[in-house]
């Protein structure tokens, strides 16, 4: 299954596909695939595959398969529980057949999508996507939108996204046909998705790969709508989301990469997006090109996104910048000390950022000053935490709105319903953004000003206005967002509605008189109650001098009760609450047509949410750092070609402490740019190292770091080798570990790398360990490395 990046904070992902997925159907895909099976002069002609008309039924006619049972093939092809059936006979049919599985012009123009191919590892589920079917060309000279190549194309780029919590997150794998080397990449992205636009202008691909889950029809995701926007002249390929696995595309790392290069394995073990971005492409490239790649003959490398440094999964864990490695449920760590965000965003931002600090200095500047003015103006402060704290998670709306459900459920009307109320209530909250960025200083915080300046949000509420009433807005609780829902639409719109309404309220009134009624009767404190569960109950608190005998009247049911409260119900009140969730139904069923009205006239315009939903996590963030600063004595960092930390301490180790820890200095020129530390046990070695590592990632994310005065160089990459209790047996293995991770920053460092190394040699004995340790120090002195420092 797909899963968050091992230094996530978040629950993992929804699976994308299940444990059985990844072994057996891939396996069974791969005999026919060998070279072998193929005459030589079919393979040749297998080289350049051209389209020709197909079938007139869309990618999801069955027609053609219908004796099989097999989507999407010709008549020809064996039954699906095959796997494609015997090797040589499907290789000779694929040459014959040339994937002519075609579509009419109509159903293209609908999806207004740009050449969607569909080939038969897509074929499982035909009815999810509607797009053009074209043939995999590779002879095709077409060339990126955004970057025209002085040669023919020939890269090809799978790239899959996170669900859930981990949406964002994404995972890109490239290889040029031309050339046997892939390029790995994952990071975190925003709702523009800038980091992919530009990683897929770089590559200037001839075709792209995407799940087939990404492109439905009329629920395709915003960054396969972003892509096919930005390369239209580029092939687009869908896949089974199955074969996006990353156990699957571990095992082609290790069993593909040249011996060279096998430390790439360290860095991407727990990148899971970007290993099932590989096990896809290179399964869909052993499809096409009908050959597979010889054992250890592939260069694979691991590239972190443009303008932010590189952090590898290693050095994450070691720093604990997301999770603690004593405790994962506590917050003890470097995104536990930041984190003050009020909105999921924001979240979700900080996050990201700590993994990916940046690099370009004006932009780190520009986030300084912001929070500089907001710890120097008071009122901006606290009037925009109050107006941020309001918000929900605006993406996580943009993703429910742009959704369109396959079947007019009720609950499917009412989570639009729900949504629609949200929208309205984030509209609402523009405004008063506005004023607390009125009057600003700094220009980051003016052009978030500006941005908010757009007046489609004013467009898209008025529209929501003259069908909802003013008065209907987000409130906490299950029954008060219910009322919500139920009187959301205003009066006179739709006349069977407002009988519906009526009918509602008459049952509810007749529920509390009934209950009313029942407590004269008996002389008991009875209430009204509500959960989500049961509907209406009756409730009552009382003690033993009302029920001296410890027994309810024989008319009440389903009684429950804790210490001295009961809980309990009537066979009249079950049949009223069977009468008020029918008229339920009918109301969610008419305000539903409502609101898709609504929603088709405001669709155009809602774009303008993704600036906001940028805006406001951005703000989140900023205000976080703010916030951090005033729980501690946090100062501005400056940037320049010096590394000086004057009394600076472990900003993790102060949250923990009961008193301030000991402060350090550090000071690194180009002239002195390398440390070796020693000193007893016990003393504070490994804490200093980590101290300045995550002091420099503070700093690079814009935020003030824990020191008197400091100064700090940008670096691009961030490599750390910390001893943990792991480490404590000495033995053969750990040897071997420690090496394999030794080996990994040695050939990725450079001299913009700061690279701090805890205990090395310490898997050995002493002469071999001093050997070691003088054998990297001196090599790291010939990279010109920024700042090393090693722990001996």
């Amino acid at each position: 299954m797909l899963r968050p990046d091992v230094s996530s904070t978040t629950p993992s992902a929804p699976a994308a596909s299940s444990s059985s997925s990844g072994g057996a159907p891939l396996q069974g895909l791969r005999p026919f695939l060998g070279p072998q099976e193929i005459p030589a002069s079919r393979r040749s002609a297998q080289a350049s595959i051209s389209s020709q008309p197909g079938s007139s039924g869309g990618a999801g006619d069955r027609s053609s398969s219908s004796s099989t049972g097999c989507p999407g093939f010709p008549e020809s092809c064996p039954a699906p529980g095959s796997y494609f059936g015997n090797k040589r006979s499907y290789a000779a049919n694929v040459v014959t057949s040339n994937f002519t599985f075609g579509t009419s012009s109509s159903s293209a123009r609908e999806t207004n999508c740009p050449q969607v191919l569909k080939t038969p590892l897509s074929a499982g589920n035909p009815q999810r996507s509607g797009y053009k079917s074209w043939t995999p060309q590779m002879g095709h000279s077409a060339t990126s939108s955004s970057s025209v190549s002085a040669h023919s194309p020939s890269v090809i780029v799978a790239v899959v996204e996170g669900r859930g919590l981990a949406r964002g997150e994404i995972g890109m794998a490239s290889i040029d046909l031309k050339c046997p080397q892939i390029i790995l990449s994952q990071f975190a992205d925003n709702t523009t998705y800038a980091k992919v636009i530009t990683k897929l202008k770089i590559l200037s691909p001839l075709e792209i790969i995407m799940s087939n889950t990404a492109c439905v029809v009329g629920n395709s995701t915003k960054l396969f709508t972003l892509i096919t926007e930005n390369f239209k002249n580029v092939n687009f390929t869908t896949i089974q989301r199955k074969y996006f696995n990353e156990t699957k595309g571990l095992e082609y790392i290790e069993q593909l990469c040249i011996a060279e290069f096998s430390t790439v394995l360290l860095e991407v073990q727990s990148k899971y997006y970007c290993l099932a971005a590989l096990a896809a492409l290179l399964k869909y490239v052993e499809f096409i090109q009908n050959s597979v790649y010889a054992p250890k003959s592939l260069k694979i490398c691991f590239q972190g996104s443009e303008q932010t440094a590189m952090i590898d999964s290693a050095s994450a864990q070691n720093l604990e910048l997301l999770i603690n490695n004593q405790d994962s449920r506590n917050n003890h760590t470097l995104f536990g000390v930041l984190n003050y965000t009020k909105t999921p965003g924001g979240s979700r931002r900080l996050r990201s950022n700590i993994l990916e600090p940046l690099v370009d200095t004006e932009t780190i500047n520009m986030r300084l000053d912001c929070v500089q003015e907001l710890l120097q103006d008071e009122g901006l402060f606290f009037g925009l935490k109050s107006v941020i704290s309001k918000f929900l998670d605006t993406e996580q709306l943009l993703s429910v709105l742009v959704q369109i459900p396959k079947q007019d459920t009720v609950n499917a009307a009412e989570s639009k319903i729900t949504n629609l109320i949200y929208l309205k209530h984030t509209l609402e909250l523009v405004a008063p953004l506005k004023t607390s960025l009125k009057n600003c200083n700094t220009p980051l915080l003016k052009a978030y000003y500006g941005s908010l300046e757009d007046t489609r949000f004013e467009i898209i509420l008025e529209k929501i206005k003259t069908v909802i009433n003013d008065d209907v807005r987000y409130m906490k609780g299950y029954l008060n967002m219910r009322t919500q829902k139920c009187y959301a639409v205003r009066s006179n719109i739709n006349e069977f509605l407002d009988i519906a309404r009526r009918t509602y309220t008459e049952i509810v009134d007749d529920i509390a008189g009934m209950i009313s009624q029942l407590a004269d009767k008996y002389n008991l404190p009875l209430r009204t109650s509500f959960s989500s569960a049961r509907g209406f109950f009756i409730q009552m608190t009382t003690d033993s001098a009302v029920l001296p005998s410890d027994q309810l009247p024989s008319e009440f049911i389903k009684i429950s009760k804790v210490k001295n409260s009961y809980s309990f119900t009537s066979t009249d009140l079950i049949k009223m609450n069977e009468r008020c969730q029918e008229s339920l139904r009918e109301i969610y069923h008419m305000t539903y047509m409502v609101v898709c009205k609504l929603l088709s006239e405001i669709y155009e315009h809602i774009h303008c949410l993704y600036k906001l939903s940028d805006t406001v996590s951005m703000l989140d963030m900023l205000l976080s750092f703010a916030h951090a600063c005033t729980l501690s004595d946090y100062v501005r960092p400056e940037f320049t070609d010096t590394l000086a930390i004057k009394q600076g301490w472990h900003p993790i180790l102060e949250k923990i402490s009961v008193e301030k820890p000991v402060a350090n200095n550090t000071y690194i020129t180009e002239g002195s740019n390398f440390l070796i530390i020693t000193g007893p046990n016990m003393s504070g070695k490994s804490t200093y190292l980590k101290q300045i590592a995550l002091c420099q990632i503070m700093a690079q994310i814009g935020s003030y770091v824990p020191a008197e005065y400091s100064s700090f160089r940008i670096a691009e990459q961030i490599f750390t080798r910390i001893s943990t209790d792991d480490d404590i047996e000495t033995n053969s293995s750990t040897f071997m570990k420690e090496m394999k991770e030794i080996a990994y920053i040695l050939h990725n460092a450079n001299h913009k790398s700061l690279i701090l190394i805890d205990e090395l040699g310490r898997g050995t004995n002493t002469e071999e360990g001093i050997g070691i340790c003088y054998a990297v120090c001196e090599y790291l002195l010939s990279l010109k490395v920024f700042l090393g420092e090693i722990n001996i």
